[in-house]
């Protein structure tokens, strides 16, 4: 197989997923978790002792699924000005 194929080949299929990243519907998704993401990763670093990688992984992703719904929840009830505006 050709070094230059396999790398051309290699780039046809990374486009999709830069593509994706790049979208900016998938950055303002990332940027509405990042938030809930920071609370609830030092929430579980900061709180959770269970002795157990299970256990405390477990209660990271509840925190982060329950953050993240307050998060969307207040969002919803308090638009920001630049919501307004559109």
């Amino acid at each position: 197989m050709n070094l230059s194929f396999a790398f051309a080949r290699l780039r046809q299929e990374e486009e999709p997923v830069y593509t994706l990243i790049k979208s900016s519907e998938v950055r303002k998704r990332i940027a509405a978790e990042v938030p809930a993401l920071t609370v609830s990763a030092m929430t579980a670093e900061l709180v959770y002792r269970f002795h157990s990688f299970t256990a405390e992984c477990l209660g990271f992703l509840a925190t982060w699924f329950a953050v993240s719904y307050l998060l969307s929840l207040a969002r919803r009830l308090w638009p920001s000005k630049r919501d307004q505006r559109a």
